[in-house]
């Protein structure tokens, strides 16, 4: 793999002299602290349908961002080269913005790497033949329509993404890293006499191309393929207040959503957060204990260092049911006097960093999967989930559930479409009855925006039962 350090002050010829004047400059105007971030990124994009390369993209993406802190003002600027000039004009330009006094004086680095490596990748999607790829989306597009008669279509694509980041902080931290993503998506629609269902699955990591075995590749296909069929039996929905399961994996995103968002520290010491002041309170079932980790190997939502060059953490939020912190990133941090978390994330350098999630889960519980369904009388089983909207300022939210089913009388009964879960996040945790003990993690597909800004995350579940919930249907 590329050393990150080596790649941009000998590409660029960027010396560590040229990176101690310009955090120097970016601190003559009287911030408290300053850091660069360079980033350098390839970026692939290939689409199949209708069983041909629809598209394919290649880019690349370059330059630095500069960032000057004093108290609660921060100055933000960029270039979209790496140059020293251009450099030096971007921090002056965050320097006046953050001025507050005089000259900080002279700054030194020194140079480390990260504690471990969490994603070992020897061989890059980026550098695998084109053709190779192309027979990929091949292969899933021929399983998938195998699958049954009523697969119409197939629409797949595979997109890569390699990043170099170096970040130097006015504290005296170098640090780089070699970030690679990737994530396969196969949606089929099915076509029963006009009625028309899709189903979505796929995958991925950071990872490379030894990831996607033949066999992974096979239940992509065929998982989205039965997610369509199982939707031209499904019935149309009920509406009301019932019972709610939620299964393992993908479901986790309503956690993220509804409940992770508000444990994010910029929302909370602004006091615009449901969980606004809580700390030490009980917010949740004693059944809940979440859990934000960027330091699982391979996951989409890990990091060897977060966008601020801090070591990614385990940082509990919910402890049996008491609330015990916020993800914090650099500013938050400072300001509230709370350790760093390791979650300072942005989508590029164009961009200031800001407190995210990496892979939220809650934890393990003590009941089987199959207990839970039997102590449903009648209620909703959702398995997987799309779209959904949460106000982070009091937890509300309306989640649309892809795949769900009937649970009646303590079984797993038909499939249901158009079922809509609405609720309070804070709410909903606090009605967690049973939390079982097949806990999953996502197959590596989250996306999270905030303020504008998309990053990759990763969310999990155990199976888990709601009291009571109100699901939105047409009957």
């Amino acid at each position: 793999m590329i050393e990150p350090i080596e790649f941009f002050t000998g590409k660029f010829n960027i010396s560590i002299s040229n990176i101690e004047s310009l955090l120097g400059v970016a601190l003559s105007r009287g911030g408290d602290y300053a850091d660069l971030y360079f980033e350098y990124a390839t970026l692939n994009s290939l689409n199949l349908e209708e069983q041909i390369i629809k598209s394919a993209n290649r880019a690349a993406r370059l330059g630095v961002g500069v960032r000057v802190i004093s108290g609660e003002k921060t100055g933000y600027a960029y270039c979209d080269e790496i140059d020293v000039a251009a450099i030096r004009k971007a921090a002056l330009t965050a320097a006046h913005i953050a001025q507050s006094g005089s000259d900080a004086g002279p700054v030194k680095v020194s140079r480390s790497n990260p504690a471990r490596d969490l994603y070992p990748v020897t061989q890059l999607i980026d550098d695998e033949p084109l053709p190779h790829k192309i027979e990929l989306l091949n292969r899933i597009d021929r399983t998938s329509r195998a699958f049954d008669r009523r697969i119409r279509e197939a629409q797949v694509s595979l997109a890569d993404e390699f990043k170099l980041v170096l970040i130097a902080t006015s504290e005296g931290s170098l640090v780089g890293d070699a970030q690679p993503l990737a994530r396969m998506r196969v949606m089929c629609i099915a076509d029963d006499d006009g009625n028309l269902q899709s189903g979505v699955s796929g995958g991925g990591g950071r990872v490379g191309m030894d990831f996607f075995s033949d066999r992974l590749l096979d239940h992509y296909a065929n998982e989205a393929a039965r997610q369509a069929i199982v939707q031209l039996e499904a019935q149309d929905a009920p509406a009301g207040s019932m019972e709610v399961v939620l299964g393992p994996g993908w479901p986790g995103v309503l956690l993220h959503e509804a409940v992770g968002h508000g444990l994010e520290a910029d929302f909370n010491r602004k006091g615009m957060s449901a969980f606004s002041g809580l700390i030490g309170q009980k917010v949740a079932s004693e059944l809940c204990t979440v859990v934000d980790d960027g330091a699982i190997p391979n996951r989409r939502g890990s990091l060897n260092i977060d966008d601020e060059g801090n070591p990614t953490s385990q940082t509990v939020l919910i402890e049996n049911g008491v609330l015990r912190g916020y993800l914090q990133d650099k500013l938050s941090s400072r300001l509230t006097g709370a350790s760093l978390t390791g979650n300072g994330r942005r989508e590029s350098y164009r961009r200031m960093p800001m407190p995210r999630m990496t892979n939220t889960y809650l934890l393990n519980g003590a009941s089987a999967p199959d207990e839970i369904i039997r102590s449903v009388k009648r209620g909703l089983y959702a398995v997987q989930f799309g779209g959904g909207q949460v106000d982070i300022t009091n937890g509300k939210f309306v989640f649309n559930a892809t795949e769900a089913y009937l649970i009646e009388d303590g079984k797993v009964t038909a499939p249901v479409k158009g079922a809509t879960l609405i609720g309070n996040g804070p709410d909903a945790l606090t009605k967690v009855t049973a939390v079982a003990n097949d806990l999953a993690l996502d197959e590596g597909v989250g996306i999270c925006g905030k303020d504008g800004q998309s990053v990759p995350v990763g969310v999990g579940l155990p199976t888990i039962k709601i009291s009571e919930m109100t699901v939105g249907g047409t009957k």
